[in-house]
């Protein structure tokens, strides 16, 4: 089976722009995520597809491979199916281009998945971690999942599911955590159909391979992402290094 990370990396973050080109200790944020992604050694290959000449370009100099974006894409699912649709690959890990401290434990979950799938049955793996104070589960920024006894995702939303009608009846809540492994051809699946309703109105993309039928397996974690969406958090993260 071979396995490759792709990290969608977009110049022009709303809350953010040109951060994944900003400096952290000497190199860039990019940068440093691509290296950490390789330093894993979980992959036969890292890329890095990119809207951007400059950060194609930051790639390309520092001895990495990168896939420039041909069309604009409204999600990172999109871009990463553009990039990988001509690569023999069997399963694509979307990383984070934001996340340049990259933990190896909740990137091996994922993978354990596909591994542990003889029959093909999982289009995607993801994770997700128990969620326990209430503000934090009523939050629509965090995305919250159900799944079945068999650990197959039912359905993500910013609401709060399942709905306490009954208070002691020992329900869990789970915040899905953006760490996806896909089958190739799940995800050019979800690059060649539509939208639909549901994706449409919560605006999440998983919701896609739902309401078309694709099975996504949830993996328990405690692995919290150390992200730089903001100035503030690129000069936390300039402290961890």
């Amino acid at each position: 089976m071979k396995i490759i990370a792709v990290i969608p990396a977009r110049y022009a973050s709303t809350r953010f722009p040109a951060k994944l080109m900003q400096d952290l200790g000497g190199k860039t944020v990019i940068t440093r995520t691509y290296e950490a992604a390789v330093n894993t050694n979980l992959f036969d290959d890292v890329f890095v597809a990119t809207d951007s000449d400059l950060i194609f370009n930051e790639i390309v100099s520092q001895g990495g491979k990168a896939i420039m974006s041909i069309k604009e894409h409204e999600s990172g699912s999109d871009r990463i199916a553009e990039a990988v649709e001509n690569l023999d690959v069997d399963v694509v890990v979307n990383v984070q281009g934001d996340e340049p401290f990259i933990n190896k434990e909740p990137l091996e979950k994922v993978i354990e998945v596909f591994k542990n799938d003889v029959e093909q049955k999982v289009d995607l793996a993801s994770l997700m971690r128990e969620i326990t104070d209430w503000e934090a589960i009523e939050n629509p920024n965090n995305v919250k999942v159900i799944v079945d006894q068999n650990g197959l995702a039912l359905y993500f939303s910013r609401s709060v599911i399942p709905y306490p009608r009954e208070k002691n009846v020992g329900v869990r809540y789970f915040q899905h955590i953006g760490i996806y492994a896909f089958r190739k051809q799940a995800l050019l699946d979800f690059y060649h159909l539509p939208m639909k309703s549901l994706e449409a109105s919560e605006k999440l993309e998983q919701l896609r391979y739902l309401e078309y039928g694709k099975k996504i397996k949830m993996v328990e974690t405690n692995h919290v992402g150390i992200g730089i969406d903001t100035p503030e958090d690129l000069e936390k993260a300039r402290f961890l290094l």
